[in-house]
């Protein structure tokens, strides 16, 4: 659980904008679970535009080829600091700091032949120039089979470790395509530095049949292509929210404990003022449709990662974050599947943790209200009648042998189950 600075600031996010964002997290949401602030792509550049993804980018590199955050976007950077003063205050609000990454060698550290540090070799020998990212320009590709590939990962690690980075959000990894020796080189690279390192993949959607080989090596991965704040998308790039629950729906029985598939980040509050995709903006997600993908997330267990400009939160963004009940369903169930889906709605449902009790989640698929009726019986469950709490709502309800839902147009409840004990008659 965390905030990220991509929706907000795309590839210009600079130190004080950064920092007033961990202020905020750490203030009014570290108390509810969220811990990671994450600088997202191309923190290297020193020529930023939002969109990122520049063939006239200009880049702050070291020495051996790695990049570095440069002083003119990040003054506590000059010197050789790198992000250490940076994460140092993160670690201050008793917060976790985290950096985003593209895999491979910057094509630049190749271009001026420079030394991999720590090693006898050189960027070129760690470079396969014939394989570039499909959509960035950074770097070249690694080739696995040469030592010096595991030499130049070895080499960020180190120099990532020592900043004091918590977290490594890796692009260009898991899809477009997916790189599982690049997957397995960071992981090696990563323990080789003794520091916890939270390993995230993306973009998505990454392949199912890689899930073991993920779980191994990753504690994260993106399960689609980045998710803006829409309901539906006619084109790749980028997703909708309806367009997440038959990926999630797939993905939900393949996690595990330390490793989770990741439905990306949450387009929530205000998109600003340099968002990664389109024009600053309040988010265009309805009231209804920031709660149905609060819950959809929850349900399914994806890492939270708040995308929105948290300095601009109004209190209803904040009352979405904040929430301890929804929180827990994310944070302390297990199981989560979903066990009915229609054109008209979608019902989702968890164990709890702790207890003999149940979450179940319904969404409304269509443009207008709808009303839906189960009995226990069809949702899987196996008591005849079950104490009910609306969790959005704070709200206990009687106990009942069924439920009927009226949801908004794309709107979703969320109830906590506590199954009534039967009591027999007296002999």
């Amino acid at each position: 659980m965390g905030w990220n600075s991509w929706d907000s600031y795309g590839t210009t996010i600079n130190e004080d904008d950064f920092k007033a964002n961990a202020q905020w997290l750490g203030k009014y949401l570290k108390a509810y679970g969220w811990q990671y602030a994450v600088v997202d792509m191309e923190w290297f550049v020193t020529n930023p535009v939002a969109a990122g993804n520049e063939k006239n980018f200009q880049y702050s590199l070291d020495a051996y080829g790695r990049y570095i955050p440069p002083a003119s976007r990040f003054p506590s950077a000059a010197n050789g600091a790198g992000f250490k003063p940076l994460a140092d205050y993160v670690h201050s609000l008793g917060l976790k700091f985290g950096i985003h990454i593209l895999r491979g060698v910057p094509k630049q550290a190749v271009e001026k032949h420079l030394p991999i540090a720590g090693s006898h070799y050189r960027a070129a020998d760690a470079a396969d120039t014939s394989d570039t990212c499909p959509w960035n320009f950074d770097n070249y590709g690694t080739n696995a089979s040469k030592p010096a590939s595991q030499a130049y990962y070895d080499s960020i690690a180190r120099l990532y470790a020592g900043w004091g980075v918590d977290l490594i959000k890796v692009d260009c990894i898991s899809s477009r395509p997916y790189k599982g020796d690049d997957i397995r080189m960071l992981n090696l690279a990563l323990k080789k530095t003794g520091r916890p390192i939270v390993l995230s993949l993306s973009p998505g959607a990454a392949p199912l049949e890689k899930t073991d080989e993920m779980r191994k090596y990753a504690q994260q991965w993106r399960i689609s292509d980045d998710i803006w704040d829409l309901w539906h998308s006619t084109v790749t790039y980028p997703q909708g929210l309806g367009d997440q629950f038959p990926r999630a729906a797939q993905w939900a029985p393949l996690t595990e404990p330390g490793h989770w598939p990741d439905a990306d980040m949450l387009p929530l509050g205000y998109l600003g003022p340099a968002p990664g995709w389109g024009t600053a903006r309040q988010t265009r997600l309805t009231h209804d449709e920031q709660r149905t993908l609060l819950t959809l997330w929850c349900i399914f267990r994806s890492p939270l990662m708040m995308g929105g400009n948290l300095t601009q939160n109004d209190a209803w963004t904040t009352s979405l974050l904040t929430n301890p009940e929804v929180i827990a369903v994310d944070q302390h169930s297990t199981g989560s599947h979903q066990v009915a889906a229609t054109d008209r709605a979608v019902v989702w449902v968890a164990q709890r943790e702790a207890g003999d009790g149940y979450y179940v989640a319904v969404f409304n698929m269509t443009n207008s209200a709808e009303i839906v009726g189960y009995t226990w019986g069809e949702l899987g469950l196996t008591a005849s009648q079950y104490k009910m709490r609306d969790l959005w709502q704070h709200q206990d309800l009687d106990p009942a042998d069924s439920v009927t839902f009226t949801l908004p147009p794309h709107g979703a409840a969320l109830y906590s189950l506590s199954p009534v004990a039967s009591v027999k008659a007296p002999q």
